[in-house]
């Protein structure tokens, strides 16, 4: 008996740990795939343009061996600019869609459906148009902060609304409703500038990447970065939360400071995302669902890093196709971003509909 027992227990043993490979093995397949696809895309990008540049000019250029051609210049004013914002913003995008999630316990939740990135491109135009009537330039950090704001005034609409709304089905209608009055708001007032720099908003408004400098990837980084870290903080907060608000209580996490956090710090992503490249559409919802679904874990430590470097990827691919799918016309960033990522949420809520 005492050896069947055994056997049993030894059984148990391999099979955990076999499980526990094979979780292993999936993460680190993933994450290899995702490096991967982030090298390739971003020699593509580097790679593909107007003007071609050979891989060997590239490598040459890089390690400034060749200082004083124009694709030097292409290159390290245009190109490598315009693929870090790229991948800066798309990380910080789809990582405010996942704590949009986690807070709201909804996979649906992001700051574009919920009309956050409306509302921070409304105060960001406002903004603009304020300091270009009086004839000054307006800095980034202006326009983060210009962007923050919008953001927490929408969200704090949704939330006024969440208090009364039971169905979350009729919540994401309500931001919606947010994002279309700010997006309204918004259109009206580019549409009736005068000035020339004014009018030039609306291609900013419908999301683009177009125009990056190293000042605003010094700054993204420095945002973003932080940001990200402190989100890698609350990795522990995050998991026992998903598990029920009683269990975090129950391993002592404090819901209020935790949930005014997950606020905080998915407005401050999505404004960084808004002040420079305009609202994206479905890159926060979208990615998320993807991540989880290969890495088949809603683990933070895993998914946050997933997430972050899957939207890169995302954006980065998708800011290659609106550069070259028409050129030498560009589109729209969201553009690309919605025929790419609507499909995804719609087969998400189908598959959810179905497992109810």
């Amino acid at each position: 008996m005492r050896s069947i027992i055994r056997m049993n227990r030894q059984s148990d043993g391999i099979s955990f740990h076999m499980e526990n490979f094979k979780r292993r093995s999936r993460y680190t397949l993933v994450f290899v795939l995702l490096i991967l696809a982030f090298g390739l895309i971003t020699v593509l990008n580097i790679n593909t343009g107007n003007v071609h540049i050979s891989l060997s000019e590239i490598v040459n250029i890089l390690l400034k061996k060749a200082t004083d051609t124009k694709e030097y210049s292409i290159i390290w004013k245009i190109r490598l600019p315009r693929i870090l914002m790229a991948a800066i913003l798309g990380g910080a995008l789809s990582l405010s869609g996942f704590l949009l999630q986690t807070f709201f316990e909804n996979p649906s939740a992001g700051p574009f459906v919920l009309g956050i990135s409306s509302g921070a491109k409304m105060i960001v135009a406002l903004t603009m148009i304020y300091y270009l009537e009086i004839a000054q330039n307006v800095t980034s950090c202006t326009l983060i902060i210009a962007a923050f704001i919008g953001s927490l005034i929408s969200i704090g609409f949704i939330l006024l609304n969440s208090k009364r709304i039971k169905h979350m089905a009729t919540l994401l209608v309500a931001g919606i409703m947010i994002g279309y009055i700010c997006s309204a708001v918004t259109d009206f007032v580019v549409t009736f500038a005068d000035d020339s720099d004014i009018v030039n908003l609306h291609g900013w408004s419908q999301g683009s990447f177009s125009g990056m400098s190293w000042s605003n990837v010094y700054i993204s980084c420095v945002v973003v970065g932080i940001t990200l870290a402190l989100t890698f903080l609350l990795s522990k907060p995050i998991g026992a939360y998903q598990l029920g608000e009683a269990y975090a209580q129950s391993m002592g996490v404090n819901i209020r400071f935790f949930r005014v956090a997950l606020i905080l710090l998915s407005s401050i992503l999505s404004a960084s995302v808004t002040a420079f490249a305009g609202p994206i559409s479905f890159v926060g919802i979208a990615v998320p669902y993807l991540v989880k679904h290969a890495l088949r874990t809603s683990k933070p430590l895993v998914v946050i890093p997933g997430t972050f470097v899957g939207g890169a990827v995302f954006c980065m691919i998708c800011d290659l196709i609106a550069r070259m799918a028409f050129a030498p016309m560009e589109l729209n960033i969201s553009t690309v971003t919605s025929i790419f990522g609507a499909p995804v949420v719609i087969f998400m809520m189908v598959r959810g509909q179905k497992g109810r």
